[in-house]
């Protein structure tokens, strides 16, 4: 039994949303039925593992293991469909929840809308046995409203503007390209999004985090969990048929996520972003190692006080400073071992969500901001040093003659970035001539330009 069916059974649910869940007095109450999307890596080992495993909280002074025991099952999307939609239209479920990354929710960079142009999404509106996230909960719902109709939450746990609203105008398109219109209506008077602010710092698991598990409990964990000691989880209280006790681990109910959110997708994931891709640029595999180097920690700075900082009011309850100091901190967690590649990946998804307004608020200013064209330059030449990115073949396609045209054709065909950056030509200009500086002198050069 489960209150909750979770999809993206990842490291980050594992050290987030689940310990969160084991803190709550009422966690064993909940329970989790998580959801891998096709690999069954993670599933075979937890099933061997009666669903234990550990997380190993890293930093330079020590390492902290605790075993979250929450979930109460484990299955893979792609080859168990059907008891996943059950599992949602289940009466003892009271809420969805999801972590399966951006790339996860089958939107259009440009329109935010539903990407009805994708096979999968094409492929889960004419079948009844859904590919994507968004129409398995779509089909989940679905028999729900035909089965018993009780209302349910559903809770993004990932790094999106407004999650909750995002996630449910993707889900209510979807439906409303299904011929079931008293669907649409249930869904507005019987599920809740509510937005929510993710925050921890979840590397991939290796075998030293295994090795560090073996020797401290004297077990083997094939799938534990590093992460960073620091986590932050931020929520609208607007939940269906309740929730459980998350504030008894630290969760912060507000009225003001959108706040939270800002600060955490700009300072934090935008900063983020052009570590990696200058780090990348430079030889540092980790992030550690490349905020490291002067130039990068000076960039990281300077585009948070001069092109994030100005475009947002943070929460009256943070310290910005504080905070600044805090992210650096854990930036240059060395003992984590975060590669830079794996914050790099799908910048094709997150850069439009984290510059896209900024970038447009200081065009009104009449200022053209430097770092965040330094953040899109870096990206652009990063395409051959192992990140993944869902465009990266129609990115390297387009990069057929000189850094400016391929830049132009980047921002007027590329499909990834909103057509009014193109108009920005002052932005583009210098995204164009910071790309040709990478090629021809390095990241560095590029960085003291500007």
């Amino acid at each position: 039994m489960a209150g909750i069916v979770h999809l993206g059974l990842g490291n980050f649910h594992r050290a987030h949303q689940a310990v969160y869940t084991a803190a709550a007095p009422d966690g064993a109450e909940w329970g989790i039925l998580a959801a891998a999307s096709s690999s069954r890596t993670v599933v075979d080992a937890l099933r061997r593992q009666d669903l234990r495993y550990h997380v190993v909280e890293i930093s330079p002074a020590e390492a902290r293991i605790s075993a979250p025991a929450v979930h109460t099952g484990v299955l893979v999307a792609a080859e168990e469909t059907d008891a996943l939609l059950a599992a949602i239209a289940a009466e003892e479920t009271r809420m969805i929840t999801l972590t399966v990354t951006e790339h996860g929710y089958s939107y259009s960079p440009k329109t935010l809308g539903l990407d009805l142009d994708s096979p999968d999404v094409r492929h889960d509106l004419a079948e009844a046995a859904p590919r994507t996230p968004i129409g398995q909960i779509a089909r989940g719902l679905q028999r729900r409203a035909r089965t018993h109709g009780r209302g349910i939450t559903v809770l993004s746990c990932d790094n999106l503007a407004e999650n909750g609203r995002h996630t449910r105008r993707l889900v209510r398109e979807f439906v409303a390209a299904l011929p079931d219109p008293a669907l649409a209506e249930w869904i507005d008077e019987s599920v809740t999004f509510p937005n929510a602010m993710v925050d921890r710092i979840v590397p991939a698991t290796t075998d030293e985090t295994r090795r560090i598990v073996a020797e401290r409990l004297g077990v083997e964990d094939a799938v534990p969990v590093p992460a960073e000691p620091f986590t932050m989880w931020v929520l609208e209280d607007d939940f269906a048929q309740g929730r459980p006790r998350w504030e008894a681990g630290g969760a912060i109910f507000t009225d003001d996520v959108s706040a939270y959110e800002l600060l955490k997708l700009r300072l934090l994931n935008g900063t983020h972003s052009l570590i990696a891709y200058l780090g990348l640029l430079s030889g540092a595999r980790h992030v550690a190692d490349s905020v490291a180097r002067p130039f990068v920690e000076r960039a990281a700075r300077r585009v948070m006080a001069e092109d994030y900082l100005p475009t947002f009011t943070p929460p009256e309850a943070i310290d910005v400073e504080q905070y600044i100091e805090q992210l650096f901190a854990r930036f240059s967690n060395s003992a984590l071992g975060h590669r830079a590649a794996q914050v790099g990946s799908d910048g094709s998804l997150k850069l439009p969500q984290r510059i896209t307004e900024p970038v447009l608020w200081h065009q009104k200013q009449g200022r053209v901001p430097g770092q965040l064209a330094l953040t899109v330059a870096a990206y652009l030449c990063c395409l051959d040093t192992g990140i993944r990115d869902p465009a990266l073949e129609r990115l390297r396609a387009l990069d057929s003659g000189t850094a400016r045209e391929f830049v132009e054709a980047v921002f007027h065909k590329g499909q990834i970035f909103a057509a009014e950056l193109a108009e920005c030509s002052g932005f583009t200009e210098l995204v164009a001539e910071l790309v040709e500086v990478i090629r021809t002198h390095g990241a560095a050069q590029a960085a003291a330009i500007v």
